[in-house]
């Protein structure tokens, strides 16, 4: 009977010894997950899953879920959920050294050994944190870190953040067997970005917030060259070897993306990106700080931007050369939005398609620099001062 009972308590014990330099850095990359008010308690915990060599930690909001996998040095198994922030500031604080977690699975009581002393503190029920999100028949495709990061990157900017509109807080993914397309838009500024190098075996169209995006664009460099992104009818999971995010998708119709972009622009300027950026930074400094207004005259070769702000009589006027097809037009932009988009294109020369001055101009690159990607950027004109 003894035996018995000493094999039991033994059983409920988990060790393992891990490096304290990359606990740390997984740790850092899942506590992007952790929201300041959680809705349940459990949530402003790590959940650490142990068995044996390997251990699994997962951070969760309800929406998305990310886990990491690292090898350590232990024979046992079990879970518990450990507080994040106590956790990640005793770790900010060790040199890179071996670091040995004990615990005691039925009073969740935790004792730290590092090469300076031992730390105590008590964790949660591992089995009170949520269960993990679905990821039965999921349909997979591989594709590449590069490609996946610029497509995040030249479109999350767009998103909205109108609570009233959730659909227009992600970004919108419609694939094809031909390739993916990522469509952003907030009501002012639309961004349509074709990756020609991936493609489904699958067509399907969801969308994907915000928030996940923005943690798997800061952990795709942790990733390999190739990465697995999977998806059913409400998830979608990304796979980066070691760590895996997987988010709940947004639901309801995107709007039709197709139906804004205007076709007919028969007035067509084409300028050098990095002038024309410099340029309206500059001379939005003077514009209105309500409306970030600046003014776009063109004629000929030449393009001039102006703004002002006649509350405080501040004006700038700045000319710059082009080349120019179509009629003399005078249009007014937001510089906010304007400025926004050329921080994202990264071509040396843009053309800008507008037809009249209460029609959204059509901002392209000229030559891009990955031949397997189409980027098409959207601006609404503002009403000018006259």
């Amino acid at each position: 009977m003894e035996a018995l009972q000493a094999n039991k308590t033994k059983q409920t014990n988990m060790k393992f010894t891990v490096s304290s330099s990359l606990l740390l850095k997984r740790l850092q990359l899942l506590s992007g997950v952790l929201n300041n008010n959680n809705p349940l308690p459990i949530l402003d915990n790590f959940l650490f899953e142990l068995n044996k060599g390997s251990l699994f930690i997962y951070a969760c909001d309800l929406e998305t879920t990310m886990t990491t996998k690292l090898e350590v040095e232990s024979n046992s198994k079990g879970k518990i959920a450990l507080p994040n922030k106590l956790l990640l500031d005793i770790l900010k604080t060790f040199s890179e050294q071996p670091l040995t977690f004990s615990f005691e699975e039925k009073s969740h009581a935790v004792e730290i050994s590092s090469d300076y002393g031992k730390y105590k503190l008590t964790g949660f029920d591992g089995e009170e944190y949520p269960s993990m999100p679905e990821t039965k028949d999921m349909t997979t495709l591989s594709v590449s870190t590069s490609g996946l990061a610029r497509a995040i990157s030249k479109t999350i900017f767009a998103t909205g953040a109108d609570e009233l509109r959730p659909v227009m807080s992600g970004v919108f993914c419609q694939l094809s067997k031909d390739n993916i397309t990522f469509v952003a838009t907030d009501a002012h500024k639309l961004v349509r970005y074709i990756r020609k190098d991936f493609s489904s075996s699958k067509e399907a169209a969801f969308i994907l917030p915000r928030k996940p995006l923005n943690l798997l664009k800061t952990t795709l460099n942790e990733a390999g060259e190739m990465v697995d992104f999977s998806f059913n009818d409400k998830n979608a999971s990304f796979d980066l070897g070691h760590t895996t995010l997987i988010c709940r998708m947004i639901e309801g119709k995107y709007p039709n993306y197709q139906a804004v972009i205007p076709t007919d622009n028969p007035n067509r300027l084409t300028i050098e990106k990095g002038s024309l950026h410099s340029s309206v930074r500059r001379v939005s400094i003077f514009s209105n700080k309500s409306t970030h207004q600046v003014r776009f005259k063109i004629a000929g070769s030449e393009l001039q931007i102006s703004a002002e702000d006649i509350d405080y009589n501040n004006e700038a006027i700045e000319r710059l050369g082009c080349t120019y097809s179509g009629e003399d037009l005078e249009i007014g932009f937001n510089a906010r939005f304007l400025n926004e988009m050329l921080s994202n294109i990264d071509a040396q020369e843009i053309n800008i398609e507008m037809s009249a001055p209460n029609r959204a101009g059509i901002i392209t690159p000229t030559i891009s620099d990955d031949n397997q990607e189409d980027l098409l950027m959207l601006v609404m004109p503002v009403m000018l001062n006259n």
